[in-house]
């Protein structure tokens, strides 16, 4: 298997064109969660590195923001082919260092390459405006600029999809990226570079550092270069990373924490309901900032859909993400596994009950069973804190209001989901919901032709949609006088 993805599993960093290693010789290991083995290493680097990929975009940001549009658009298109032409190579590396399954990573690389087409199309798209002047003898033009060097910084969940939403945009607008995949799932950022090697993107463009997450992110927001920070990732970590952008302000887009829940009224399509509750629950082994966290069952359907979503839960194929016909593969690592039983544990002491679930795979490693707890209760703690992994907990509740108060009973407000057959309903629902995003009688929802972000500490700015190359961008107002007109 290694042999085919030996191409893009690049073991260096890509500064200036150049695939270099750190400066001190040190490395960190990849390792397969779904059989513990190093798959092998990627450079560790720091500060020094970071400074000069920094540099080496600035230098190539002088020329690159004079390309035209077509041209950035044909490069971008160029990406996209190439993505899709080694679909099956790039998602196979993906489901070795992050353990989703090869199904889903396909989908992963399917979904990088749509948001790359998308920000190929949004590049010959940047209009300006020409204003009516309150001048007789001026005029007003307003123009839109690239912004500069951005600086993304990407989590191990998608590793490939999460920087096709940073890098597509960038390019498309003119702009120069520094790039910092998580350190558990670098191969697929570092594919990014080969890729844009491959196609032809200039040197420098885009950069690629592997390292310390302190370091480089320290770096990365306090240089004056850096014009503009874009992370995935948790809530805590995106304060950190807003706050030290603040000394030089740097424009900032922040997609963090979720903790999305799903509705279902007594009117819901009760199949329906419980198709798209396993698709928003268990994707990625429940490893997704809108997976969703809680669930709310109206009183009158509540046992029905606990007994039905139990026995889709409990059939699903738990393996390594290479087997066939694997629909969950492990969890990330040890830690997420003793956290996903921490919650399990709390549920139970305050009255849950462990419909099916509940325990380790008999697989052993990081693999978990999916997880059904029903009396689900607000004093839990998977009321507030992000689960991230494959437990449900299910709610029961009343009335419209009621469920309507305990979904926004949250500081997040990333996604959100529910199930009703009735169309006042859903009007009265989903405006009532604040979240940015919702889904209504579907359980999955992201596309590239429309905008993905949170409301309240689950972010600032949009990515997809035409909103998603808007951050990437400076608007210039020109006043243009003595015109004698």
């Amino acid at each position: 298997m290694l042999q085919k993805t030996s191409h893009f599993m690049r073991e260096a960093n890509l500064i200036g064109g150049q695939w270099v290693q750190a400066d001190s010789g040190a490395t960190i290991d990849v390792i397969n969660p779904a059989t513990g083995l190093k798959l092998g290493t990627v450079p560790k680097s720091g500060k020094a590195e970071t400074t000069r990929a920094i540099e080496a975009a600035q230098k190539a940001f002088e020329s690159f923001k004079k390309t035209t549009a077509v041209e950035r658009s044909k490069m971008l298109r160029a990406l996209h082919d190439a993505m899709m032409d080694n679909q099956q190579p790039l998602a196979e590396l993906l489901t070795m260092e992050q353990g989703k399954s090869l199904t889903e990573s396909k989908g992963e690389i399917a979904s990088s390459a749509a948001y790359i087409l998308w920000f190929a199309e949004e590049a010959r798209r940047i209009y300006g405006d020409v204003i009516p002047s309150p001048w007789g003898d001026r005029r007003i033009i307003v123009t839109k600029e690239p912004t500069g060097v951005i600086a993304a910084i990407t989590p191990w969940n998608f590793p490939s999809s999460m920087l096709a939403r940073k890098i597509g945009p960038a390019i498309a607008a003119g702009c120069t990226a520094v790039v910092k995949p998580a350190s558990q799932t670098p191969y697929s950022g570092l594919a990014w570079g080969a890729l844009c090697e491959e196609v032809g993107i200039p040197a420098g463009v885009v950069n690629v550092v592997t390292g310390s997450a302190s370091e480089i992110g320290k770096e990365l927001t306090t240089h004056p270069l850096v014009k503009k920070i874009t992370f995935t990732g948790s809530t805590d970590v995106g304060k950190m990373l807003i706050e030290q952008s603040a000394s030089t302000v740097k424009k900032v887009s922040m997609e963090l924490g979720g903790n999305a829940p799903f509705l279902v009224f007594d009117d819901a399509d009760l199949d329906r309901a419980v198709e798209g509750a396993v698709t928003a629950k268990y994707r990625n082994s429940g490893q997704t900032c809108v997976c969703t966290n809680r669930f709310f069952v109206q009183a009158g359907i509540y046992d029905r859909f606990v007994e039905k979503f139990a026995k889709a839960s409990g059939a699903l194929k738990v393996g390594p993400g290479l087997d066939d016909g694997v629909q969950q593969g492990p969890l990330i690592d040890d830690k997420a596994v003793e956290k996903v039983e921490e919650f399990i544990a709390d549920a139970k002491a305050k009255g849950g009950k462990v419909v099916t679930g509940g325990n380790r795979h008999e697989l052993g490693g990081t693999f978990f069973q999916p997880t059904v707890i029903s009396e689900a209760t607000p004093e839990m703690n998977f009321m507030k804190d992000e689960i991230f992994g494959p437990v449900a907990p299910i709610f029961r509740f009343e009335t419209e209001e009621e469920a309507v108060s305990m979904a926004n009973d949250t500081e997040f407000g990333l996604a959100c989901y529910f199930y009703t057959s009735d169309l006042g309903r859903a009007f009265r629902v989903m405006e009532g919901l604040k979240y940015g995003m919702v889904g209504v009688n579907e359980g999955l929802i992201t596309t590239p032709e429309a905008p993905f972000g949170g409301v309240k500490e689950s972010g600032i700015g949009r990515e997809g949609g035409h909103q998603g190359i808007e951050d990437y961008l400076d608007t210039k107002y020109v006043c243009i006088g003595g015109l004698g007109l």
